[in-house]
């Protein structure tokens, strides 16, 4: 599941296949002939872009799904902005003070800039959104989280926010250049019964309409003149259009993009990924994502998972280099942390603590008393079997993380796991992780900052509060308090926090995910946010 959730955020990922004589690159530039280049931009066309995965709800601020971002971030602008070197630029703030202590930040907001639907967007706008963010009715989870622990926001007058806090806050900032926090219309919020399908920002496209299951079209707003300070261009967009198609069977997806009805897709198949790159009409741009990466959440609170040898022994059965490998081609690295390597404060000793090690795995069950094995070489303790049940959304779920999970599920058979796979929508993977009917689910979240982590293990968060899918309680003090420590405090507590990660196995890292952007080399002025997502606000097309 593909989060930020899981990017969600979200949302997550047949036969061991050889892997591709391919690097997985991550390139800190843009497409070969993209921003780069001094020919000038063409104006209008339709940029037509094909999803892998299905977003069900477009408001930003009650999901962390990383479809919905991708789309949002064409339609809401953000109070900062940050560039692919993770400097902070001005966007609707022109400019920011922040006190020694990190617990008074103070916004100056840019002069005439409106919503879509004509509203001002001024303090009291940004106000508003952010108090809706934090009121538990409005369910805000991830949005809240990138928020954290407001004590009271002010608006002195028309042009200035002023966000207090009831401890130092040091990742504010990078929460805040996020589609998750970017701002809507408080006349449409005060307005919509719900806001699941539609939302009105102040971006330079404005979502004309959104269906679950299809995708979303965008039309470019003409008056658009205060993009952020990254950006290669000022005023309106360049395409007349975007439009978004969810294509979930690569086939399709890949034809549509190789006979021109699609100038961009997302998830490359990994199969595909040579000839792709082979095509001379075509190029493919992989990003390696920073946050949380994918990986299964072990739920602690109930069933076998609750015997911390238990889980040891699950993690140490999954082989999760041959399984990444089985099921991408070789086109994703496998997870050697709970934190991607391009995340501030990866620790590189965590790899060295853990691994794949069948007979550990073997003596740490029968140490937990599941010494008996039935005909099915299955493991019983008590006359039970040891049964886990993986739930996934099918919606947010790609074939290659289906192919993953069957090769993982073969994997920890070997030990004696009988690990149930269990297919369900959107809404029965809210349903069964609210009433923690599960034991385990994957996802992932993309984003440099490791407060990341606070999202993912702190206890605020276990649902149906949050993403906290592992259930515990041990960390919290920890990424509490790295919130507002010192850098060299920062760096040794959330190395504690990815120690303790792996050691108590509250998860079994998978792979680094990555956006892999598919697109014809006739696009241009593709430019990446700092959580591996294009952005198109500067894209154009050759004609």
């Amino acid at each position: 599941m593909k989060q930020e959730f899981l990017t969600v955020n979200g949302r997550k990922r047949n036969a061991v296949g050889i892997a591709l004589a391919l690097s997985l690159l991550t390139l800190i530039g843009t497409p070969a002939n993209a921003a780069s280049d001094t020919t000038k931009p063409v104006e209008g066309g339709v940029l037509n872009v094909g999803l892998a995965t299905d977003a069900a709800i477009i408001d930003p601020s009650i999901t962390g799904n990383s479809i919905t971002a991708l789309i949002t971030r064409n339609i809401v602008d953000s109070l900062v902005g940050q560039a692919e070197n993770n400097s902070f630029t001005p966007w609707l703030a022109e400019k920011w003070e922040i006190n020694t202590d990190n617990t008074v930040y103070t916004f100056h907001l840019r002069k005439g800039v409106t919503f879509s639907d004509g509203t001002p967007l001024d303090a009291a706008a940004v106000k508003y959104n952010f108090e809706r963010i934090l009121d538990p009715k409005t369910t805000s989870s991830y949005a809240k989280s990138l928020l954290g622990p407001i004590d009271k926001i002010e608006a002195p007058d028309s042009q200035t926010v002023v966000i207090h806090y009831r401890q130092s806050f040091a990742p504010l900032l990078q929460g805040l250049s996020l589609p998750y926090l970017g701002i809507q219309s408080p006349t449409y919020l005060q307005k919509a019964q719900s806001t699941t399908n539609t939302v009105i920002g102040s971006g330079p496209y404005i979502l004309e309409n959104f269906t679950k299951g299809s995708g979303s079209k965008l039309s470019r707003r003409a008056d658009y003149n205060w993009g952020p300070g990254y950006a290669t261009h000022k005023g309106p967009a360049h395409f007349d259009q975007i439009v978004f198609k969810y294509l979930p069977e690569a086939s399709v997806r890949l034809g549509a993009l190789a006979s021109g009805q699609l100038q961009a897709i997302d998830a490359v198949p990994p199969a595909n990924y040579r000839s792709v790159q082979g095509n001379g009409k075509l190029q493919v741009v992989t990003r390696e994502n920073p946050g949380v990466n994918s990986s299964y959440f072990l739920n602690t609170s109930k069933g076998p998972f609750q015997d911390v040898k238990v889980r040891q022994a699950f993690q140490t059965a999954v082989n999760g280099p041959a399984a990444v490998k089985a099921a991408y081609f070789g086109t994703l690295k496998p997870a050697d942390n709970i934190l991607g390597p391009s995340t501030l404060y990866y620790d590189h000793d965590i790899p060295k603590k853990w691994g794949f090690d069948l007979g550990k795995a073997n003596r740490l069950l029968d140490e937990a008393g599941w010494s008996q094995k039935d005909a099915d070489g299955i493991r019983k303790k008590d006359g039970a079997r040891l049964t886990l049940h993986y739930v996934y959304d099918t919606g947010s779920s790609s074939a290659q993380e289906v192919t993953l999970a069957q090769a993982v599920q073969y994997q920890v058979k070997q030990a004696g796991f009988d690990l149930q796979l269990d297919p369900v929508d959107a809404g029965g993977w809210t349903a069964r992780t609210n009433a923690n009917d599960y034991d385990l689910v994957s996802f992932y979240y993309v984003r440099a900052e490791p407060d990341i982590l606070r999202t993912v293990f702190h206890s605020a968060y276990i649902p149906p509060n949050g993403q906290n899918a592992s259930r515990i309680k041990s960390l919290d003090e920890k990424l509490s308090k790295a919130v507002g420590a010192t850098d060299a405090e920062r760096k040794q507590l959330y190395a504690d926090v990815q120690k303790e990660v792996i050691e108590q196995a509250y998860a079994v890292p998978l792979f680094v995910a990555a956006y892999q952007l598919g697109a014809s080399k006739a696009l241009h002025g593709i430019s990446w946010a700092t959580n591996a997502k294009p952005n198109f606000y500067d894209a154009w097309l050759d004609q």
